[in-house]
């Protein structure tokens, strides 16, 4: 169900949204609540864990934000905030591998320029963060060459990889926009759960790690796992939503707690927060991987209103949830005796994934001078995204009634398959379905990937890519994809 800034917005958009007064840009005054380490706290704790690193072999973590541009702001400013948090615990740079996009720091827009946060009352997040793979260099392939260990498969970058032993514990953290069977990179193609599974089997053969947590936040991000996962490779996964749901932002503008006044963007994502700010505020050598779980899974839910939340869920290995966190997200000596200050049950208010972007760009919209040209500019674009949201909608359901009937072909492409099957069984079929919908109705974008369970039905039920083609052109044979096309998009597979 659409929040009421979103009914609210596309009402506006119809009568062409009068010019709204400019906002207020007065700096919010604001004390830091979670504080990052220095650079000699960091090493203090760094030389610390080091005593003990025998005895668990070496800690390693991959940490990706699959997004770019500044409405995804909260995307970098959850991996930038997971860094601060390991680097504290004493897990050493050399053995941290981060992924982002990288242009939110020094983004025109942000106020704090060259300041990340993650919290409306936290400090910067952004400052020593690692630079392995920016810009171009975010891509699946290099994620995976990067977690297989295979530095010649990687393209530009550090060169940095995971270079793990079978002693050693790996942690994989997420933050992107999601769909069914995919996650969201900033350069196409998207990563596809097939191929990822292939990857953590193939590392898992390698014989080149003892245990690996991974967490994931993103739409549907459940599906990546969901009957794919075998329960005898040592992973252990989390991830923010089930196979069927939204994953949720928070810290966002309008909504409570709010960020401070100058920010137009969302500062994190509902999971993400949730388990850093758990991990910050408690003793990682006696919370468990299961204790952490729990306290995420009720806070990312809101049990008086699950419409705005979603089901925390696990997968994979789960025989060694017991096993303390510092194993993998390492210890920080100052939390030996510290007590619990900021868990609370969760925000008041939330937006979900795929309608962050259009809550960003109403509100700098509403920031501008009325009446300027950039202020016109900016209504532009958000007519054109609701535009062309409206289109992929409408041309995939008008694919699925001409393949499979007008009264049958909404139901058969939503189906969803049983608890523990895959998404999809060839996700090959998979790739070509989609490849052959954009070609000639323009990229799917960050928005379309939630209907990737309508390609995956096609293909489970065995549809021709002739007939795709066919259907594909039929419906999307009339319109122009312009700014949308595959030409300067690229292919999401």
């Amino acid at each position: 169900m659409a929040t009421a800034w979103l009914y609210g917005l596309l009402s506006l958009l119809a009568v062409a949204a009068a010019a709204a007064a400019a906002a207020d840009g007065a700096e919010g005054k604001w004390e830091p609540l979670i504080r990052m380490p220095t650079e000699k706290g960091g090493d203090a704790a760094a030389s610390a864990a080091a005593a003990g690193e025998d005895e668990v072999g070496t800690r390693w973590a991959v940490l990706i934000a699959g997004s770019s541009g500044y409405g995804n702001y909260r995307h970098q400013a959850d991996v930038c905030h997971a860094y601060q948090i390991l680097r504290k615990g004493g897990v050493k740079d050399e053995n941290i591998v981060v992924f982002m996009y990288d242009d939110i720091a020094n983004n025109s827009l942000n106020p704090r320029p060259g300041v990340i946060i993650n919290h409306p009352k936290g400090e910067d997040v952004y400052k020593g963060v690692p630079k392995d793979y920016t810009g171009h260099q975010v891509t699946t392939e290099n994620f995976f060459a990067v977690l297989l260990g295979n530095k010649s498969a990687v393209t530009g970058g550090s060169k940095k990889v995971i270079d793990s032993k079978p002693n050693d514990h790996i942690f994989i953290y997420y933050s992107d926009h999601g769909g069914p069977g995919v996650l969201g990179m900033p350069n196409m193609p998207f990563l596809y759960a097939g191929d990822f599974i292939k990857v953590l089997k193939q590392k898992h053969a390698s014989n080149s790690y003892s245990k690996m947590v991974i967490y994931v936040e993103a739409c549907e991000s459940g599906s990546i796992f969901e009957g794919l996962l075998p329960e005898d490779l040592n992973i252990y996964v989390t991830t923010a939503s089930n196979a069927v749901e939204n994953s949720w932002g928070t810290y966002c503008p309008g909504m409570e707690p709010s960020p401070p006044p100058e920010y137009i963007t969302c500062l994190g994502d509902l999971y993400s927060v949730s388990w850093m700010e758990d991990s910050q505020t408690h003793n990682l050598k006696k919370e468990t991987i299961k204790d952490q779980y729990e306290v995420v899974k009720a806070r990312t839910s809101n049990t008086n209103n699950r419409k705005e939340g979603s089901h925390v869920m696990e997968y994979g290995d789960k025989t060694f949830k017991d096993e303390k966190l510092f194993l993998y997200q390492g210890f920080d000596p100052a939390n030996v005796n510290i007590a619990n200050t900021l868990l609370w049950a969760g925000p008041k208010a939330r937006v979900n994934q795929r309608d962050a972007d259009l809550l960003f760009m109403w509100k700098r919209y509403e920031q501008l001078n009325g009446g300027s040209e950039e202020k016109l500019s900016a209504l532009e674009e958000i007519k054109e995204t609701v535009k062309h949201r409206k289109h992929l909608d409408s041309s995939i359901d008008f694919i699925g009634r001409l393949i499979f009937g007008f009264e049958s072909g909404p139901s058969v492409l939503e189906a969803v398959r049983s608890s523990g099957q895959p998404l999809v069984d060839d996700w090959d079929c998979l790739k070509s379905m989609v490849r052959i919908f954009e070609s000639h109705c323009g990229s799917l974008t960050q928005y379309g990937m939630k209907h990737m369970r309508a390609f995956a039905n096609i293909c489970n039920i065995g549809v021709s890519e002739d007939t795709m083609m066919e259907a594909s052109i039929s419906a999307c044979s009339n319109y122009n994809p312009e700014r949308w096309s595959t030409m300067t998009q690229g292919h999401s597979a």
